[in-house]
């Protein structure tokens, strides 16, 4: 396409073979009378079912579909990745490619993301039709991440997210941490709404979620929890449990000392205790050392790789028009 899209919809899609030409036909009823350009980036993450073939036939017959092949299954938090980092729209809209999505929520997601303003829609899906053995552990998941993350949403699982291309292009995620993204965006002081969607039960293929899934993203909500609160300053973790371990180990050996020298009493028969206070002064130290490394860590890490520890919402309006001077040459 010669011009920009204005939307950019970003689908993985793994063994849907059955849904793509279905999915490819909602998307573009659902679209189209938006009048604005877009692109639909069909992300194929190492299909074995003909979804492949089938998505590069839609390809030729529309030309707002772009497939992008992943050469093996990397899971659908690269497939996002990777659609993120092709997509050339100003608001990007993620979706599921199994048809429990409605397609017909899109328009809605945008114009809310548009009048807010706001930088992240989220989709909630208030009437889930799935089977309790997934709706129970998502339930407990979805509290539990926004008790830990601070950011308060009914429903971290739902794909269906309408966000600007400044917050996307500036994503990194890793594991399962594409259902993270309201909590790992919100570290750029994000603006995120939430609004009720229709949800569908999947009609045709076979799902890819399990119970193990529910531990993988418990583990993710720890780096996540890490990244949001000390990645930058990781010494503040370490060294504080650091200080408050040696402070007790510190405590317990004065105790000691205090016993033998001003009580004159033996501590013989105390070497328990004292082989404590010696444990939690030591392990006091290798944690505040730990931190410390952690901190030169994170600055070889940002200043390396000329990554600042902030994020500019707007520019000064001379910046601004240096900068639309530069891009065309670049």
């Amino acid at each position: 396409m010669a011009t920009r899209p204005h939307l950019s919809v970003v689908i993985p899609v793994l063994d849907e073979a059955e849904n793509v030409a279905e999915l490819h036909r909602e998307l573009t009823a659902s679209l189209e009378p938006m009048g604005r350009a877009y692109e639909i980036l069909m992300v194929d993450d190492g299909s074995t079912d003909g979804t492949l073939e089938r998505l590069l036939e839609i390809e030729g017959r529309d030309r707002r579909v772009r497939v992008l092949r992943l050469r093996r299954n990397f899971g659908q938090t690269a497939a996002f990745s990777a659609g993120f980092d092709h997509a050339r729209g100003e608001i990007v809209v993620t979706s599921d490619g199994d048809l429990q999505n409605d397609p017909a929520d899109i328009p809605r997601l945008v114009a809310r993301l548009e009048e807010g303003p706001f930088d992240l829609v989220c989709g909630w899906r208030q009437d889930r039709k799935d089977p309790h053995s997934k709706r129970v552990p998502s339930w407990f998941a979805n509290r539990i991440i926004s008790w830990a993350t601070g950011v308060h949403l009914h429903d971290y699982g739902c794909s269906l997210k309408a966000i600007r291309a400044d917050v996307v292009k500036n994503l990194r995620l890793y594991g399962e941490m594409h259902r993270f993204i309201p909590a790992v965006a919100s570290w750029m002081g994000v603006s995120v709404a939430e609004m009720p969607v229709n949800h569908r039960p999947r009609l045709r293929g076979r799902s890819k979620y399990g119970l193990g899934r529910t531990v993988r993203v418990l583990l993710d909500l720890f780096t996540v929890k890490f990244l949001l609160a000390y990645g930058t300053r990781p010494a503040h973790l370490f060294g504080g449990s650091g200080l408050a371990l040696g402070a007790a180990g510190t405590a317990v050996l004065g105790y000691l000392g205090w016993v033998k020298s001003v009580e004159d009493e033996a501590i013989s028969g105390r070497l328990p205790l004292a082989l404590l206070g010696v444990l939690l002064c030591m392990s006091g130290m290798l944690l505040v050392c730990v931190g410390l490394l952690a901190e030169l860590l994170v600055r070889i890490y940002h200043e390396s790789q000329g990554k600042p520890t902030y994020v500019v919402k707007e520019l000064p309006p001379a910046a601004e028009a240096e900068r639309g001077r530069i891009a065309p040459g670049r």
